[in-house]
């Protein structure tokens, strides 16, 4: 087939229709919509030439007819299109084998059909991001002069950032630009096919052109100084170590870069932000939009200082996978070894701080009621416990480490100093190492949270009526749809209630909900950080099954379940439905529609359905990783008649 026409044009903005001003050239980029809307063709060049083209075609179709159009781009007139299609089809057998090689395991077709998809979503959302904050906040000279306001507005203190590079967007039609904490899950689901890429993209948050000279990474262009969660580090290791498993190359060029620019973000933490010396961070928004009762990024309405289990629980995950890092690069460069004993005793100050290990009576733990919650101090000195069952309590267990290096020789210094804060400070260590069964010769666990806290905040996440969805954990406790928290004060009313789906407060609006539906990036963390437990404490620690029943089950059963939970939002049930897809019965049963899977922002706490932004956000792309342990794991490891009669998310 010949298109009728070639419409050509300059990919140039019409300035006289947009500013008013003059028009560089005769051919402007809305020329083939003046041409087809408008018949205007003049609008469009006459000699075909132009750095925008356009096929035009003139075909009536009938209601309900269909037209299939041929299209061969290439230099040899005459060519049929169908000539290529055994071109087409070996390359299709060649992605075929490609994915295969990446989850080298006998998946279910719908369950490697959602993997594939997830995969194939990230690599559609790379995209170009050009952002010269400078120049922006001057104007372009060929422009009109910007409107003065504009110098004090957002991004205004970020004159050094200048973009111009690919990033993974978390979808580039309704966000096309990065976002610095999406970014990070992004990359670890990347890890899996193209792991320089998921190492390039961490490496440019960190880049000089990029990252503020004190040391933040820049949120997303919404406003680079919004506090985002520190996962980058995590996602650095995690990336490492994907890469060695599955290619056995330990890149520690990258793990260096990246080590020595978090190092700097660290120290911004914690001068910026905590700072009364606490070591109770206070960080603002950190990415959960309007968990809260009130605005965090504003700070309490009546003033004071908001401590945040959240932040705190964030920075010690932080400096335990700086810790982490750091003795991982140790092994050939002792140097490293210091950098280890620093982030190790800023990791005892926190936990101390979080645990109210001195007995102040600051910390963040609630022993009668056992879970995490934050504080507001008010300027009066007054305290004020937000006791809300939320994920926000849950945090403290992602910073957790089991380590063999402890048995190590290779760290004498390390070691040392291990063993002096041990014999001098031993109140300090015993809740986050267990001094009664410690031993050198074998891994050690260092976590906020010891074993029996787990077990208590675990009473909570595993009760289908506080955080347990059938799909996966909820951001706020279910018993808050009954009974909202409420805070007074100034003569008005903070509430913060459970709302599955999306928002109805006007707080952040109604596209950003944390109110109670299921957000994969936190999910992944729980589920990596219940593993690393369960590494350590093995099949003979057991809790209580949630239903009451007197069974017992060890912790990687709990992630075995999560992850059914989770993946199963988008496959098909027994009546060939995926929850993913809800009420939409167009997605459900049409079947030009109904195996293409879109992997939205977050989700419907009680029956899954996809919410948010529905062009491939991300960081739920995090769900290949999940099928890929899930078949590298469950599948392995268990009976053909075990896998086949087992129900996905039946705890």
């Amino acid at each position: 087939d010949h298109p009728d026409e070639m419409l050509f044009t300059e990919n140039e903005t019409n300035n006289e229709k947009l500013f008013g001003a003059p028009n560089k050239s005769l051919f402007v980029k809305d020329a083939f919509h003046e041409a087809v809307v408008h018949g205007r063709k003049e609008k469009i060049n006459p000699k075909q030439q132009g750095t925008k083209a356009a096929f035009l075609r003139h075909q009536r179709i009938e209601a309900g007819q269909t037209a299939v159009w041929h299209l061969n781009l290439g230099s040899t007139p005459g060519v049929s299109p169908k000539a290529n299609e055994a071109l087409f089809e070996k390359r299709k057998k060649e992605a075929d084998a490609f994915y295969d090689s990446v989850t080298p395991f006998a998946l279910p077709e719908d369950m490697k059909r959602v993997q594939r998809q997830a995969f194939a979503g990230l690599l559609w959302n790379k995209q170009y991001y050009h952002y010269n904050v400078a120049k922006w906040l001057q104007g372009d000279p060929g422009n009109p002069k910007p409107p003065e306001e504009r110098k004090n507005g957002r991004n205004k203190d970020w004159k050094t950032l200048d973009a111009a590079d690919i990033f993974s967007m978390p979808d580039k039609w309704e966000y096309p630009w990065f976002a610095a904490w999406d970014l990070a899950f992004h990359t670890v689901a990347f890890a899996l096919i193209d792991s320089g890429f998921a190492k390039h993209q961490l490496l440019l948050l960190l880049k000089e052109w990029y990252m503020h000279p004190n040391g933040q990474i820049p949120a997303y262009e919404w406003s680079f100084s919004d506090v985002n969660p520190p996962v980058h580090a995590w996602a650095a290791m995690r990336i490492y170590q994907i890469e060695a498993h599955r290619t056995g190359r330990k890149d520690r060029a990258f793990l260096e870069k990246v080590f020595q620019k978090l190092s700097l973000n660290f120290t911004w933490w914690v001068n910026r932000k905590d700072d009364q010396g606490r070591n109770l961070f206070e960080g603002g928004f950190l990415g959960l939009d309007n968990i809260g009762a009130f605005d965090r990024s504003m700070g309490p309405p009546e003033g004071g200082t908001l401590l945040q289990t959240d932040g705190t629980g964030w920075m010690g995950m932080y400096a335990l996978n700086l810790l982490q890092i750091a003795l991982e690069l140790a092994t050939e460069d002792p140097v490293y070894e210091d950098m280890a004993t620093k982030f190790f005793e800023h990791f005892l100050m926190i936990a101390d701080a979080m645990n109210n290990i001195d007995g102040s009576g600051n910390g963040l733990w609630d022993e009668q009621k056992g879970f995490y919650y934050g504080a507001l101090i008010l300027p009066n000195g007054k305290k004020i416990q937000m006791d809300i069952d939320t994920l926000v309590g849950v945090i403290p267990l992602f910073a957790v480490a089991t380590s063999e290096v402890h048995s190590s020789d290779s760290f004498p210094n390390y070691r040392k100093r291990f063993q002096w804060v041990i014999d001098n400070h031993p109140e300090k260590v015993e809740k986050i190492v267990d001094l009664k069964t410690l031993d050198f010769k074998k891994p050690i666990l260092i976590s906020l949270a010891d074993p029996e806290k787990l077990r208590r905040i675990l009473e909570k996440v595993l009760d289908e009526n506080k955080l347990l969805s059938p799909y996966g954990i909820r951001s706020v406790s279910k018993e808050l749809g009954e009974h909202p928290f409420s805070l007074e004060m100034g003569g008005k009313s903070y509430v913060l209630n459970y709302e599955p789906a999306e928002s109805t407060t006007p707080l952040f609006g109604g596209n950003s909900n944390w109110r109670g539906p299921i957000w994969f990036p936190l999910n992944f963390l729980l589920l990596e950080s219940l593993q690393k437990f369960h590494y350590f404490l093995g099949d003979e620690f057991k809790i209580e099954h949630p239903t009451g029943s007197g069974q017992k089950m060890s912790i990687w059963d709990v992630t075995s379940d999560l992850s059914h939970r989770l993946i199963k939002i988008f496959l098909k049930d027994e009546k060939g439905r995926r929850p993913v897809y809800g009420g939409i019965e167009k997605f459900q049963t049409d079947p030009h529609w109904k195996d293409y899977i879109l992997f939205h922002e977050y989700f419907h706490g009680d029956n899954g359905a996809g919410l948010g932004a529905s062009c491939q956000t991300g960081w739920t792309a995090v769900v290949a990783k999940m099928i890929h342990q899930y078949a590298e794991y469950e599948l392995q490891h268990k009976p053909p008649e075990q896998i086949e009669s087992a129900r996905l998310g039946n705890l």
